[in-house]
């Protein structure tokens, strides 16, 4: 396709990219679609249409027909990011005070979850994860939150390796809230409720940990009900600003 009608930017594949997933803003498109929308060439727009599909850009429908994928509702998602460290700031000093524990909030990226923001217990034995922290998704409570309600193949991928159950996880989606005992370390508890955007997606988890010593072993027992009024703020935090 010839774009010098102005809207190029001087790097091709990416304006065909954009063109491609333009084409399918208003809805599910054939290949034939897109290319009529589009006015690349078949095989042009078959091979873009395939390499955003790879990227989660692109899906496909129950009719085989291309539409919008999952990954730009994470990016969308990743967007409020700001809005949603606004509000954590003090949601977690206040489950800090209320729980006596550490307090974070993790984002998943990929197959690892990264803290982003952390509310430190001020004295005493503490579990301290720093803010910018990668952990793995195979294990804690925070990791069962980003993956529990997840598609069913993105879920079964993070399944495979991790020390929580596909059991575990329908145990999380049926009370909403999470707990570990030693999973991601040995001698520290924690629990871990969801965050969710304005579309009802999971995008972060809210936790508090410690030692067993103190949480005991059932750690959801003591601090579940403050780590669902947490999440619900932050929750009405980024649906009030449309996040």
């Amino acid at each position: 396709m010839d774009n010098s009608s102005g809207d190029s930017s001087g790097v091709g594949v990416l304006d065909k990219a954009a063109l491609v997933l333009g084409a399918l803003e208003s809805g599910p498109a054939t290949l034939a679609g897109l290319v009529g929308a589009t006015g690349l060439a078949r095989p042009t727009a078959h091979r873009m249409a395939v390499a955003l599909e790879y990227h989660r850009l692109l899906a496909r429908d129950m009719q085989g027909r291309f539409v919008l994928g999952p990954r730009l509702a994470e990016l969308a998602a990743a967007a409020g990011e700001d809005r949603l460290l606004a509000a954590a700031g003090p949601v977690l000093t206040g489950l800090r005070d209320l729980t006596g524990e550490s307090a974070q909030l993790y984002r998943r990226q990929g197959d690892m979850r990264i803290c982003v923001a952390a509310a430190e217990r001020l004295s005493g034995l503490r579990d301290t994860v720093p803010v910018g922290s990668t952990l793995p998704m195979k294990a804690g409570s925070a990791a069962q939150i980003l993956l529990a309600w997840e598609e069913p193949e993105r879920l079964h991928h993070g399944l495979q390796g991790a020390r929580f159950t596909a059991t575990a996880l329908s145990g999380v989606r049926r009370r909403g809230w999470a707990q570990s005992i030693g999973e991601r370390e040995p001698g520290v508890a924690s629990v871990s409720a969801p965050v969710r955007g304005p579309s009802n997606r999971v995008v972060a988890a809210v936790s508090v940990s410690g030692p067993i010593e103190r949480l005991t072993r059932h750690p959801g027992r003591m601090h579940a009900q403050a780590l669902l009024d947490a999440a619900g703020r932050l929750t009405e935090a980024l649906r009030r600003t449309g996040g």
